[in-house]
């Protein structure tokens, strides 16, 4: 049987259920370029169902990981090629409204390509990550970069709460959304951390 799942999670578990991996990543990638398709509470979802012994842990992760830097990279390359005119044409048919992208390019000009990283973990810029990043004209290699780490971050944080969690799921997200600043400075400083390390040991393993 199906995991009993809590709350507005439950209806994600027949698709689970009948489709398993294969909802996982068609959810993430979706998710991740801009259409409003739950995959963050599908990558918890999938989770309980991997600590019930229904999926791999890992290979949610891999999977999810994979999924949604491939959409976020899809949405990229929306924004950089189409521009506001082509995301604002078509993206009323995903919600994506002239304010809702105003918003966020605000917000991604304000703060540049670090919240690339962190974007994931905010509702709305999760999904324009990759269109605004195009739109703006942000380096593909600095927004892979950022995204990538990003994305680490985000699957094995959600991934691991509905592991660990399973009928204690509910309470854990909406205690989230209660403190979303702290949870975020704490994913930004793990995100910056790992990306100092990698410019540090690319730095120092150049021939000189």
């Amino acid at each position: 049987m199906a995991p009993e799942l809590p709350g507005v999670l439950a209806w994600l578990a027949p698709i689970l259920a009948s489709y398993g991996y294969l909802a996982v990543f068609g959810f993430l990638f979706i998710e991740s370029f801009g259409a409003p398709v739950p995959g963050q509470t599908m990558l918890m979802a999938a989770g309980v169902f991997a600590g019930a012994g229904r999926l791999n842990v890992a290979g949610v992760a891999i999977l999810g990981f994979f999924a949604a830097v491939a959409g976020d990279n899809v949405g990229y390359l929306i924004g950089h090629f189409g521009g506001r005119r082509l995301v604002l044409r078509f993206g009323r048919y995903v919600f994506v409204t002239e304010k809702r992208l105003n918003k966020a390019e605000e917000f991604f000009k304000r703060h540049g390509g670090k919240i690339v990283g962190v974007a994931r973990f905010v509702d709305g810029l999760r999904q324009l990550n990759g269109v605004v990043a195009g739109i703006v004209g942000m380096p593909w290699r600095r927004f892979l970069a950022f995204n990538a780490l990003g994305a680490v971050v985000w699957v094995t944080v959600w991934t691991s709460v509905g592991y660990f969690a399973g009928g204690h799921l509910t309470a854990i997200y909406q205690g989230f959304h209660r403190y979303q600043i702290v949870v975020l400075a704490a994913a930004g400083a793990l995100i910056l951390a790992a990306l100092a390390r990698w410019l540090w040991r690319r730095r120092h393993q150049r021939p000189r």
